[in-house]
């Protein structure tokens, strides 16, 4: 079954496509509006259902027990298929693996880290995606797989993030210093989990989703324009 998929397109001709990944809540209104922010930048964004296996559900915000249900029954295998299935609709348009990148915010960024190390794209951005020091999902830690990334890969995290400790993101850090794939960590002392989602009033944080986007933009253009 493959993943129904949310397509915006750019005014003109693409610089590159990118693969949208959703937040644990589904293809929330947030999802849709990067995959327009992203388009309104000049690329073609595409975002896969990964929920379709149990009908597309969007969760509330503030159900967090149903949001892990339903993430839980997903396997690596399983969001290896849907995003697989959104890169070959990138590439039926006309575009190339290098000129293709992915995005993910929460669950959508740990999978965005472990698709950079699973396949070789133009680029990579992840927003406060777990699974930093101690595996999540199915998959194993950022720290243990950081020397098999194959794509250039950019992190983005809230310090006030406990889910994600800063002091593993240095360790990563440190680790990936050694690695020859690009990588680069941005930390935001005033963020928390979800910082860059403005339908979550209680953690959104207007100067840090800002900064983090124009790095995003900005991250793709050099990787993938």
């Amino acid at each position: 079954m493959s993943a129904p998929l949310t397509i915006r397109k750019p005014a003109g001709t693409p610089k590159g496509g990118v693969i949208v990944i959703q937040e644990a809540f589904g293809v929330t209104e947030h999802i849709i509006d990067v995959c327009q922010r992203l388009a309104d930048a000049g690329y073609l964004a595409v975002a896969p259902a990964m929920f379709h296996r149990a009908g597309s559900p969007i969760v509330d915000y503030d159900d967090i027990p149903a949001a892990i249900e339903v993430m839980s029954a997903l396997t690596p295998d399983d969001l290896a298929s849907d995003v697989d299935d959104a890169l070959a609709y990138l590439l039926s348009e006309g575009l190339t693996q290098e000129h293709c990148g992915i995005t993910g915010f929460c669950m959508g960024g740990t999978v965005t880290y472990h698709t950079a190390v699973r396949l070789k794209l133009g680029a990579a951005v992840t927003f406060y995606g777990g699974g930093v020091a101690a595996g999540r999902m199915g998959y194993a830690s950022f720290i243990d797989e950081v020397d098999k990334l194959q794509t250039p890969w950019l992190g983005l995290f809230g310090d006030l993030d406990r889910g994600i400790p800063f002091a593993d993101l240095e360790v990563l850090r440190t680790a990936g210093e050694q690695v020859v794939t690009e990588l680069e960590i941005v930390r935001y002392p005033d963020a928390d989990h979800g910082f860059h989602c403005p339908d979550r009033p209680a953690v959104f944080h207007q100067a840090s989703s800002d900064d983090a986007w124009k790095r995003a933009v900005a991250w793709f253009d050099s990787h993938l324009a």
